[in-house]
């Protein structure tokens, strides 16, 4: 049997990326007709259609989605075999678009500060921050996200884990609220009426629990998709909000008081994710370092693990 054509994985890896010919042609700089002779090439190596046609757009065969990220690893592999590893990137040049998948109290809280020292050391890197709608690695796989941002949950056994800082939450109320006069008790918290950020729309929590555990229980009367919210109704209204301590000193919530909660609730840590394609990728290696960097810089030494 004569060997394969290696080249044909480039082309393989373009048009499951993209699941069409135009956009894998135009990935690679070749003709729609060039791409169209690929892909029979393709079909004829691998004895499965790959791409067939639903409608106006094409879908991936069963097969074809079964190679996909094998085939998306194995040509990252390859290209890093023939290019320097312990080399560091030459920053002043390096043009590259990194994207971070973090909640939004995250970019609020360290936004500035990591796109400020990414532009001082690289000024043609540009940081793209995405959504984090639901906790999954399917966007560090199939390599939509460099990095994510965040509690680590349930994202498989390959995934590259970094610890960045411990956080806790704390009570926010408006300056003037009755909470904000006296010692705060558990009862006392409970008896308050409470606003929850969550962008999955859940209105129990660690808290709950733990007052559950004294035999107490909070009124919610609002659930909000994130932190912004849930501060400016506290700061306009008598409801209590439940906030990460890391959100609070960039958010600056003047008019408001602060307090630490009268119940124990485990502290978390947050982390940053990436796949192992990624790990000795100088680039994305001194990505990893910056943001270490610029997170412990915030937080205080207390809250950094050991």
């Amino acid at each position: 049997m004569p060997d394969p054509d290696l080249n044909l994985l480039i082309a393989l890896d373009a048009l499951l990326n993209d699941a069409s010919v135009a956009g894998a042609a135009r990935r690679l700089g070749l003709s729609a007709s060039a791409m169209s002779r690929t892909l029979a090439r393709l079909r004829e190596a691998t004895g499965d259609l790959l791409l067939v046609r639903a409608g106006r757009r094409m879908v991936l065969t069963p097969c074809a989605e079964a190679l996909r990220e094998r085939t998306h690893q194995t040509v990252h592999d390859a290209r890093a075999l023939l290019r320097p590893s312990g080399l560091e990137p030459d920053l002043a040049r390096l043009q590259r678009t990194f994207t971070i998948r973090a909640n939004g109290g995250f970019v609020e809280s360290f936004g500035a500060a990591l796109i400020a020292a990414t532009s001082s050391a690289a000024p043609l890197v540009r940081l793209r921050f995405a959504p984090k709608i639901e906790k999954t690695s399917a966007y560090l796989r199939d390599g939509s996200a460099d990095l994510e941002i965040g509690v680590v949950g349930n994202m498989g056994p390959e995934v590259r884990v970094q610890a960045l800082f411990r956080d806790h939450y704390v009570g926010v109320v408006r300056a003037g609220h009755p909470l904000a006069s006296g010692p705060m008790t558990a009862e006392r918290y409970a008896a308050a009426l409470h606003v929850v950020a969550s962008r999955r729309g859940r209105a129990s929590g660690p808290v709950d629990m733990a007052l559950a555990l004294l035999g107490l229980e909070r009124q919610v009367v609002a659930v909000v998709p994130g932190f912004p919210a849930a501060l400016a109704i506290a700061r306009a209204s008598d409801l209590v909000a439940l906030l990460p301590g890391s959100y609070l000193p960039a958010a600056q919530p003047d008019g408001c008081w602060v307090f630490a909660l009268p119940v124990t609730v485990e502290s978390l840590t947050i982390s940053q994710m990436w796949h192992p394609r990624a790990e000795a990728d100088p680039s994305h290696r001194w990505l990893r370092q910056l943001v270490l960097g610029v997170c412990r810089a915030r937080i205080p030494r207390q809250h950094v693990p050991a």
